[in-house]
C-alpha cells in the first residue's frame, strides 16, 4: 500500500480522471509555484474504478478554478487547514475563459495577431460548447 503524507496547508484535487493530473499540473502552472506537489496516478476508487489525484501544499488562492473547471468541473477541490479539511469547493464552468485553448479556425483573427488573447465563451451550459469571442468557432479537442 502506498502512503503518502497528509498536507497541512493546501489543497487536494480529487476524482480526477485516470492519467490525466499531469495534464492538470502544466495547465495549473503548478511547475511554477515553489510549493510541494504529490501527483498520485491510476489510485483505485471505488466511485471510478481509477483516478488520479494532485496534493498541493500552498495557498488555495495560487489554484485557478476557472481553468481547473474548464478542464474538468467534476473534480473534487478540499481545502486543507492545520491538517484538515475545512471546505469543499464547487466548480462551475467559467463564462469565458483566456489564453487556456487555441483558436484552430486559421482565417480567425488570433491566427494573424501574434499578441491578441485568444478568449472562448461558453455558448451552450448543457453541451459544454465553448466558441471562440472573434469567429465563434466551436472549440473541439485536438484528435491525438
Amino acid at each position: 500500500m502506498l502512503n503518502v503524507g497528509k498536507i497541512e496547508e493546501g489543497f487536494v484535487l480529487d476524482h480526477i480522471k485516470a492519467g490525466k493530473s499531469l495534464g492538470l499540473y502544466e495547465h495549473l502552472q503548478l511547475d511554477k509555484l515553489d510549493c510541494t506537489v504529490a501527483i498520485i496516478k491510476n489510485a483505485r476508487s471505488n466511485k471510478m474504478g481509477k483516478k488520479d489525484i494532485l496534493k498541493v501544499e500552498c495557498d488555495i488562492d495560487m489554484l485557478d478554478l476557472d481553468i481547473l473547471a474548464f478542464l474538468d468541473h467534476n473534480i473534487t477541490v478540499n481545502v486543507i487547514k492545520n491538517g484538515e479539511i475545512v471546505a469543499k469547493k464547487d466548480l462551475i464552468l467559467p463564462r469565458e475563459i483566456k489564453n487556456v485553448i487555441k483558436c484552430r479556425n486559421p482565417r480567425c483573427i488570433t491566427s494573424i495577431e501574434q499578441g491578441l488573447p485568444h478568449v472562448f465563451f461558453l455558448s451552450d451550459e448543457q453541451k459544454e460548447i465553448y466558441r471562440c469571442k472573434y469567429c465563434e468557432e466551436k472549440y473541439s479537442e485536438p484528435s491525438k
